[in-house]
């Protein structure tokens, strides 16, 4: 039975990019075989460039964008789901390749989804959306060091782009594991907020640019950085022997200019961090350590929740870097 529903729908005609609200049916979902009452999606930083131009990103329209989202499973052809169950997606091209998020229907694949392990909901799930499962991804890379590698123990972690969604939720979980967590911006008002989230000390992003040596004093035991770019030389140089440097962002760049020395010689670990292509194994470990490691009190604190309208005023300042926190996207609202 098809039904009609809202959705944000991108598209590129003549040279002519569009974002618009409409209805459409659900008989225009084709992809996959299990079809989902979106309860909520959230704005990342790719949904804001696809939003804006496609971002080189999008390759067929009119398009529904959106890269995770969370709801009910209203009807599945695969017996691992069954109506009323909750899921989460996040990644997999959804909201690049196949219809995405940003719906009050989405139809996917079945294995790109996971249920909601019990002590989540539909609702906390995407307050953390791809960024929280990002940071998480990168937090257990860099606790890795101990455990998966039996390195020396964790101390001392740096986190770039701290204020962002993916840097502040990963504050918060690093200092929850019990790692003195040094956090990096370049936004002097929010020191109190990145302490409250357990930063023990607060470094300005300024520290990190300029030439570098092969090697520095080494400081960091881990480092989560979501910004890529040149600072990344000096980080290499300053990790300690054995250390690990979990990379998931590039909005300060794709490009390092760096040397084997970090690696050669102390041993430096790059681990790159690609959420979309996790696996399902990993997936299910890592949303079910989230109430463990998360206050959803504090998260809540920096989230909006937004409307479909509301959503096309805000992903421009998400892209300025106006944009603070979270923010959840409820396409009911």
């Amino acid at each position: 039975m098809s039904q009609k529903f809202k959705a944000v729908v991108i598209d590129n005609q003549n040279e002519k990019f569009s974002r618009e609200i409409k209805e459409i049916d659900t008989s225009h979902l084709k992809d996959g075989n299990v079809l989902v009452k979106v309860d909520y999606s959230s704005l990342n930083y790719k949904d804001a460039l696809i939003l804006n131009n496609g971002g080189k990103i999008v390759r067929k329209f009119p398009f529904v964008p959106g890269i995770d989202f969370s709801g009910t499973v209203v009807e599945s052809e695969d017996s691992k789901f069954k109506k009323d169950d909750k899921v989460i997606l996040t990644g997999f091209r959804v909201g690049e390749a196949y219809y995405g998020g940003f719906a009050q229907y989405a139809k996917v694949d079945s294995n790109f989804l996971i249920k909601i392990p019990k002590d989540l909901d539909t609702h906390k799930s995407m307050m953390l959306g791809t960024a929280g499962f990002t940071a998480l991804l990168c937090s257990f890379a860099v606790k890795a060091k101990e455990e998966l590698l039996l390195g020396e123990k964790v101390k001392d972690v740096l986190v770039t782009g701290a204020t962002g969604g993916v840097g502040s939720i990963a504050v918060m979980i690093l200092s929850k594991m019990g790692y003195d967590v040094h956090a990096v911006t370049g936004k002097k008002d929010k020191n109190d907020y990145l302490k409250n989230l357990g930063a023990k000390n607060i470094i300005d992003r300024k520290e990190f640019e300029g030439e570098s040596k092969l090697l520095e004093k080494g400081i960091w035991d881990g480092v989560v950085d979501t910004v890529g770019g040149a600072a990344l030389t000096k980080i290499f140089a300053q990790t300690k022997p054995g250390g690990i440097v979990a990379a998931c962002g590039n909005a300060g760049g794709i490009k390092i200019n760096t040397n084997v020395m970090p690696f050669i010689i102390r041993g430096v670990k790059l681990w790159g961090i690609d959420s979309s292509g996790s696996s399902i194994k990993r997936r299910e470990f890592v949303w079910g350590e989230a109430t463990k490691l998360i206050d959803f009190s504090k998260v809540k604190s920096f989230t909006k929740e937004l409307s479909f309208s509301e959503l096309l005023e805000t992903y421009p300042k998400l892209l300025k870097g106006e944009f603070f926190g979270r923010a959840i996207v409820n396409p009911n609202k």
